[in-house]
């Protein structure tokens, strides 16, 4: 009876070490490095990013809604609310906002700007610190004080653009102020994305002389406090216990998150877009990492087996690869941090004016994601089959049919997977959005799978092999002789191309149907709070500038308050935006005839019809009202009812004057109205702006082309943010491409031999090649494309909120752009199958 080899006398780490760099040397180890590394590098890209910007808003929180808690209302909040405040021995302030027009006297040429006017109070600001000029491009310095009676300070953008200087008067509505003094850094203005208007401050005692503040009048109210942090913590529960009770609407306790909105949605959505695609830049990686790993194991079959030969144990074997994987996921992780924190410099370059250039320094979040991310990457889907390598027989050694790696058990795939989504669920910090691109991946592999399988069994059966070419018969041969690789293939390569159409959907629809121009020839001007009884005299200028067409409408203010009788309050509903529709005013109108531009999609519009309401469409559904539901608005103090009786759809990108909720008759009687209108100016506007104030002083002008431009280069900020990262995935998708491809190089290379030893020609052998590549690209591609537009479409309405329907031509497209980048993939990939000699491949094989 023969003895066993007695073990190799060597340690596991002097075995994984050696291997390391055997197969570092070897180039074994670099697609898996990479792939590792992209990984990491995007998702700790968005990680730095996100940790420092979180950190700065933290940071600066006080400062950023200017005090230690900010109560918010749409009218004068109650007394009780300072009293208490004031009980509890705190600092108070307030101070009251909204958009105006100011403009320069006629003697200092008459010119007109949309302006933020703040009325503020004394103490103001109770947080952060208000730094003025006393001459344009002057040193600033820290101001304790708010403008004298009779002055103003403004921003250095008014000055320029109504061409005044310090000393000149500015006209607010009926009064003429001084401008004393240059803003330079006001602590709680917000973020810059819609801070559009300069800034207008002045003394809150002026404000009623000015005649600005009128019943329609959308203004914000903010009374501020300050003081001990338990005493403000206790403030702050007092005020939200007292805005739930009956009667109590259209006030909000602000934090750094509710109180300036308007950042925090730009740069969330602008995150979430980066989020996607470090997601599927991850994903990729996965993929790719585990195509590489089983050509890696396949490749060191052979040499297991002659160490399992020489003695080397089972244990020792399985110690030395996990060493090598997890010093090998270390640099790669570690590589991929180091490149992570450096992208994450470019976001905010990228968004610069939206994002702070001081932002803090990040803490250890993001680097222990990354090098979490990159060894559960190595170790869950890199290190399975490797460690079926201490299994190998050493009967290999002489007999190669055995020995073979298996498929991974359910029990490890599933535990690996477990962990690797729990993990980019957290990176996404988007549970919606992780949920939705983790959860779309896993049942796209799947699908990928099954479809691919049953394409290969329905191509078998439908070629007939008497009159096919022959290089489709010799691929699809190939193909079904070998299915669990056709299956391996095809899935990879799907899934490599979903994440790329899915990101080129997204870019080329969804982003541009975000930043889309106003139509050529849509109205270009807003000008709200035209009294009634100026509503005559005003068309009348309208249409003596040369203004036929434009929208006219009343405005009224009104909140709901019942639903079929039914008081309402925001803890009714449960979507974030139903209970904003609710604890807001609504802006009200009532037209006798149904607006052009707004199509009624159900019921039916009356004209003139008494106790009817037309509700937009999104409204309804927001709220689940239906036909027949009444409504009851409370419009100054009193309230009004009415039935709906139609529902209207409504374009809020169309530029028109457009409301949630409209009267179908003439008028409503006994309520206070404005007049809104919407049209486009004549060239040159200047003057014709000018005119209009300088007629109409209570009026405010909003010149939208200059509001849009705006919007369009943050836009375009957050665009080129998003495209920065897209390399990533790019790169990702490749990785992906040339690993599926490559996955069968080895039995490609044996089985071309074979045929070229029989007498198969080299230009055959290449059609066989690109029959099979063509085949399975188009496959992919249409598979990709096809989940691509239900993901990108669950994307869209869940999470980024758009209107998006996908062109019936993309699965086509898909398909096309997949069968060309399978070609080219394998163009490079198999290069070298045809010229390997043929005696050195069967040389190789029968080793």
């Amino acid at each position: 009876m023969s003895t066993p080899p007695a073990s190799l006398p060597i340690r596991f780490w002097t075995l994984g070490w050696s291997s390391l760099v055997r197969d570092w040397r070897a180039g074994e180890l670099r697609l898996l490095m990479l792939a590792v590394t992209l990984a990491v590098a995007a998702l700790t890209a968005v990680g730095f990013f996100a940790d420092r910007l979180q950190g700065g808003l933290t940071r600066d929180a006080s400062a950023l809604i200017g005090g230690d808690a900010v109560v918010s209302s749409d009218h004068v909040p109650p007394p009780s609310f300072e009293a208490q405040a004031r009980t509890l021995g705190l600092t108070t302030t307030q101070s009251l906002g909204f958009p105006t027009m100011g403009r320069a006297r006629d003697e200092e040429g008459g010119a007109a700007r949309l302006v933020a006017l703040k009325a503020v109070g004394e103490g103001y600001p109770l947080r952060g610190t208000l730094r003025l000029a006393e001459a344009q491009g002057g040193p600033d310095s820290a101001v304790n004080a708010i403008p004298a009676p009779g002055t103003v300070w403004v921003d250095e953008a008014l000055l320029v653009s109504l061409d005044l200087k310090i000393g000149n008067p500015l006209l607010l509505g009926d009064s003429s102020f001084q401008i004393t003094r240059i803003i330079v850094v006001e602590p709680d203005r917000g973020g810059g994305f819609m801070s559009f208007a300069p800034r207008v401050m002045l003394n809150a005692a002026d404000l009623p002389a000015t005649g600005l503040v009128q019943p329609a009048s959308r203004l914000t109210y903010r009374l501020a406090v300050a003081g001990d942090s338990g005493r403000v913590a206790e403030f702050s529960r007092w005020a939200e216990q007292a805005m739930t009770q009956p009667g109590v609407r259209g006030m909000r306790l602000e934090s750094l998150e509710g109180g300036r909105p308007e950042m925090q949605q730009t740069l969330g959505r602008a995150e979430k877009f980066l989020n996607l695609v470090a997601l599927l830049a991850a994903l990729l990686c996965a993929v790719a990492v585990a195509i590489a790993a089983r050509g890696f194991a396949q490749r060191h079959l052979d040499d297991c087996a002659m160490l399992r030969v020489l003695g080397l144990s089972q244990g020792t074997m399985a110690r030395a690869y996990t060493f090598e994987f997890v010093l090998i996921g270390l640099a790669a992780s570690a590589l991929g941090v180091a490149i992570g924190y450096g992208v994450h410099h470019a976001f905010v370059l990228l968004l610069a004016g939206l994002v702070e250039a001081s932002l803090p320094a990040p803490s250890m979040a993001p680097v222990l994601l990354g090098l979490g991310m990159g060894l559960t990457l190595m170790l869950a889907f890199g290190l399975p089959p490797v460690l079926q390598l201490a299994q190998v027989p050493p009967l290999r050694v002489i007999r190669r049919d055995v020995g073979q790696l298996k498929p991974a058990t359910l029990a490890v795939l599933g535990l690996g997977m477990a962990g690797f989504a729990a993990l980019l669920l957290a990176a996404s910090r988007d549970l919606l959005l992780g949920a939705i691109a983790v959860g779309g991946f896993a049942a796209a592999v799947l699908l990928f799978a099954v479809a691919s399988y049953a394409a290969v069994r329905v191509l078998r059966a439908s070629v007939n092999e008497a009159t096919a070419p022959r290089a489709l018969v010799m691929a699809t041969r190939q193909l079904s002789a070998r299915p669990a690789y056709a299956v391996v293939q095809i899935s990879a390569l799907a899934v490599g191309l979903l994440a790329l159409v899915l990101l080129v959907l997204l870019r080329t629809d969804l982003i541009s149907s975000w930043r889309s121009a106003t139509p050529p020839d849509a109205p270009n001007r807003f000008v709200i709070n035209v009294q009634p009884e100026q509503g005559e005299a005003f068309q009348q200028a309208l249409k003596g500038a040369g203004v036929q067409r434009y929208d006219w409408y009343p405005m009224i203010r009104g909140r709901l308050v019942t639903i079929n009788g039914k008081g309402v309050v925001p803890e009714d509903f449960t979507e974030d935006r139903a209970q904003r529709l609710v604890d807001r005013e609504f802006n009200l109108s009532n037209t006798p005839t149904v607006p052009p531009h707004n199509p009624v999609v159900a019921g039916r519009w009356t004209d003139n019809e008494p106790d009817a309401l037309s509700v937009e469409e999104g409204l309804a559904e927001e709220l689940g009202l239906k036909l027949g539901d009444r409504l009851g608005f409370d419009i100054a103090g009193q309230v009004t009812e009415g039935r709906i009786t139609s529902l209207r759809k409504v374009d809020w990108g169309s530029m028109r004057v457009n409301f949630f909720v409209v009267f179908p008759v003439a008028e409503v009687p006994n309520v206070p109205v404005s007049y809104i209108s919407a049209f486009r100016a004549p060239e040159p506007s200047n003057g014709f702006d000018n005119a209009l104030v300088r007629e109409f002083p209570n009026i405010t002008n909003v010149d939208m082309s200059q509001t849009i431009a705006q919007v369009q280069r943050v836009l375009g900020q957050v665009i080129s943010a998003v495209e920065f990262l897209f390399a990533f995935t790019l790169a990702a998708g490749l990785v992906v491409l040339l690993s599926a491809v490559s996955a069968t190089r080895g039995e490609r290379e044996r089985e071309f031999a074979i045929l070229r030893a029989v007498g198969a020609g080299s230009q055959l052998l290449r059609n066989v090649q690109r029959v099979e590549l063509l085949g399975v690209g188009l496959l992919a591609g249409f598979l990709a494309s096809a989940v691509a537009v239900a993901v990108g479409w669950a994307l869209a309405r869940f999470v980024f909120q758009f209107a998006w329907t996908a062109s019936p031509w993309v699965p086509l497209g898909g398909a096309i752009a997949g069968a060309l980048l399978a070609l080219l993939a394998g163009w490079w990939g198999l290069r070298s199958v045809l010229r390997t000699p043929v005696v050195e491949t069967l040389r190789k094989a029968s080793a």
